[in-house]
């Protein structure tokens, strides 16, 4: 038997209506603040990675999936991050031309080649929301945190940390960077092979290390919070500061840096305290010089990511955001004549926008009633040779188990008066 890939899964048609209600809740609040939504390819050239997230990165370096195309010249990456693709896809279409301000969200698979655990696969569903414009004032910021706030307010989704940081920025970072090569060098016999070649190529992602023998020794060395120039350091006390007037809590995490090198100054992380180990379910930050680094024009970016399998998991009563999948009517019949009849009153329903499950196997009416609680199905219609002579219908409400019995001119009555939300009468016969 194949099995799928490692580090992959289905999403089987029993939560499927899960990932429908999540994602239909995240366009909702998304469309409030604004963001139009933007779709692109799932592999990119491999140079756009390369040049924004960083090739001392453990993205590039060691998880991307990367392959030289038919051609045997052009090397393509399954996209192992949305923020990259978008910038390419704005400057690539001129976007710029068409407002001074661009927000922009993103729901799709991305691929890394990552060691599978709870939570995180090698293909997964990353959502996520950016804005570009000219200008980096930190409300933008507070404001993306706000949207957060408001959709896991809606899912359900509570105990959860917000975690900011400033990394500073070209003027005040390089120095710190020096500062810090240095502290690491002298501890270096004692940390890692991952967090010495870090140490050399990029000091910053030491800070990521996971290793628990390097945590203490990554915890004495310097914070940048303590170097940002005053731009920076204004700038972060603005962010803070709005936040603090939506009521927001946050805690300030002196060491906390992203994993892309495309980031600078404000950096935000929401975790879960219900998650274990891994346990973030945001990740972001802003990212002014993305755009000059991929030859585009000189905007300003603040966005986030987040991953919708460990946001499920994060989700305390998840069957609550959706109905269920079962559909609105079951149609069992009894007799070649009923069934008939029964396929002209399912396209009939269909025209008026009702889920319809029609039985195409003759069973039993004992059977049909059974395949319909399985199925969850709300009501089921029952027909058989003599209401099918008289024009009549037995409704059956699955939930009360009341029946009713109504002719067929009847019963569509109700169900336009359902939808025009006219004569409650009516509708109570549904």
């Amino acid at each position: 038997m194949i099995r799928a890939a490692r580090g992959t899964y289905d999403i089987l048609p029993r939560d499927s209506g899960l990932w429908h209600a999540i994602e239909s809740h995240m366009r909702e609040v998304f469309a409030s603040y604004a963001f139009s939504e933007i779709r692109t390819p799932i592999f990119e050239a491999t140079e756009l990675f390369v040049r924004s997230v960083g090739t001392d990165t453990d993205i590039v370096s060691k998880e991307m999936y990367t392959f030289i195309d038919k051609d045997e010249t052009t090397s393509l990456t399954l996209r192992p991050e949305g923020t990259a693709p978008v910038v390419r896809s704005f400057i690539e279409n001129h976007l710029a031309d068409e407002s001074r301000m661009a927000k922009l969200f993103y729901m799709g698979p991305m691929f890394r080649r990552e060691r599978p655990q709870k939570g995180r696969f090698r293909q997964f569903c990353q959502a996520g929301a950016e804005v570009f414009s000219l200008t980096d004032n930190p409300a933008i910021e507070a404001e993306v945190v706000e949207m957060l706030m408001v959709l896991f307010g809606r899912l359900g989704v509570s105990n959860l940390d917000l975690l900011v940081n400033s990394i500073g920025c070209q003027d005040c970072r390089p120095a710190f960077v020096e500062r810090l090569k240095g502290e690491i060098e002298a501890k270096a016999s004692s940390l890692c092979g991952d967090c010495r070649r870090r140490g050399q190529a990029n000091p910053l992602r030491v800070f990521d290390c996971k290793v628990p023998s390097c945590q203490d020794l990554i915890a004495a060395l310097p914070a940048i919070t303590d170097s940002l120039c005053n731009t920076c350091r204004d700038h972060f006390a603005k962010f803070c500061g709005y936040l603090d007037d939506r009521k927001i809590a946050y805690r300030i995490e002196k060491r906390m840096v992203r994993g892309l090198d495309y980031y600078m100054r404000t950096t935000i992380e929401i975790v879960s305290g219900d998650l274990g180990a891994q346990d973030t379910l945001v990740g972001g930050g802003r990212y002014d010089g993305l755009f000059e680094d991929l030859d585009g024009p000189p905007m300003k970016g603040f966005g986030f990511a987040m991953g919708l399998e460990r946001l499920i998991l994060a989700i305390p009563e998840p069957e609550k955001l959706f109905a269920g999948p079962g559909p609105d009517y079951f149609l069992a019949t009894i007799g070649d004549e009923a069934f008939t009849y029964a396929t002209l009153l399912a396209q009939k329903l269909r025209s008026r926008n009702r889920v319809v499950y029609l039985d195409f196997d003759a069973r039993s009416l004992k059977s049909q009633m059974r395949l319909a609680g399985k199925l969850a199905a709300k009501k089921v219609i029952i027909m058989g040779e003599d209401e099918t002579r008289s024009g009549k219908l037995t409704v059956r409400d699955m939930n009360s188990r009341e029946q009713k019995e109504m002719t067929a001119e009847e019963f569509f009555r109700a169900v336009d008066a359902v939808d025009r939300g006219a004569d409650p009468d009516l509708a109570e016969k549904l």
